[in-house]
């Protein structure tokens, strides 16, 4: 991770603008190119721009570590320390028994570990039909219970990709949840964020069901043992073939009605969109054009009320979108 320090090019742009309730959302290229980078695979935690990076208000459930010991070649560490039964996961057993290589290898996961709060490391096992098509596992206590679960892309070799929950029980990893697969081999889905979208109290699963054709938009929140879909929106994208991103897509009150939004890319990933529930039902509440393709992280800060995010474009160029 970069050096910390005040991104000054954006929040002297945003403190210079006068924000109203009435304003329209706006982009301000920033001075210099550069790569945008960010720590944490669900929330991006810092965004940098060539030397200098600010760090979001947002703590995140987990961050990234290290490269994960006997993992994928590009894959690393999640985590926490904010759950007690686990600290860490990570996939295991790199396997090529699926060349879909959607994330720009053949090399899948053929399993999951996790480290507990005592230090013991316990391993899941796929079966060979199944692969973890993802770089990084997400934490996060889906059932608001205390404890931690695990938040995974699992793919069919014939069915495509579903968002699949693991939990720890009786000592052993265990399978808790998962969404139907797509339906077909070679299509996958981008988890795009873990928040209380809804405003009910309970986190939930947002993903871009194949982004890469026209993606659809869809929420999951846990119930029991089952994952229950609460919202739909299609021409979606969050993610480009061959990427190792997934993280185009950050998390926000964009409305100010006290419940988080969505901000990510249209299907053409050339146009930013902000969605998020209203009286309990999804909507578009923003969208604004881009010069270029979104192909780097999403990363949020805040000023005042509205937040400020920063973008990256595929001209290498970075941007305020701010309002």
């Amino acid at each position: 991770m970069a050096k910390l320090s005040i991104f000054a090019a954006a929040t002297a742009l945003i403190f210079a603008l006068p924000i109203t309730a009435q304003a329209e959302w706006k982009i301000k290229r920033l001075t210099g190119k550069g790569s945008i980078k960010t720590s944490g695979a669900l929330h991006p935690a810092v965004s940098c721009s060539g030397p200098t990076c600010f760090r979001s208000k947002e703590r995140p459930f987990f961050e990234e570590g290290m490269p994960a010991p006997n993992g994928l070649p590009d894959g690393k560490i999640a985590q926490t320390h904010r759950y007690k039964n686990i600290t860490q996961t990570w996939y295991i057993l790199p396997t090529k028994r699926y060349d879909h290589g959607i994330l720009g290898d053949t090399i899948e996961a053929g399993g999951l570990a996790v480290k507990t709060g005592s230090g013991k490391v316990i391993t899941f096992n796929l079966p060979k039909t199944q692969v973890f098509e993802d770089r990084i596992p997400r934490i996060a206590d889906l059932d608001g219970d205390g404890k931690a679960e695990i938040i995974t892309i699992l793919s069919s070799i014939s069915k495509g990709a579903s968002i699949a929950i693991y939990e720890l029980k009786n000592g052993a990893l265990v399978s808790k949840a998962k969404t139907p697969f797509i339906g077909r081999s070679n299509r996958w889905l981008n988890i795009a964020g873990i928040a209380d979208f809804n405003g009910d109290g309970r986190l939930d699963i947002a993903g871009v069901w194949t982004p890469h054709i026209g993606g659809t938009l869809k929420f999951w929140t846990l119930r029991g043992n089952s994952l229950k879909n609460i919202g739909s929106m299609s021409d979606f994208s969050n993610h480009f073939i061959g990427s190792r991103e997934q993280r185009l897509s950050a998390i926000a009150d964009v409305d100010l009605n006290g419940t988080l939004d969505l901000t990510l890319p249209s299907a053409g990933r050339d146009v930013l969109r902000m969605v998020g529930f209203v009286k309990g039902r999804l909507k578009q509440l923003a969208s604004l054009k881009l010069p270029r393709q979104i192909d780097k992280a999403i990363a949020v800060t805040r000023q005042e009320k509205y937040p400020i995010f920063t973008i990256g474009l595929s001209d290498d160029t970075s941007h305020a979108v701010f309002r």
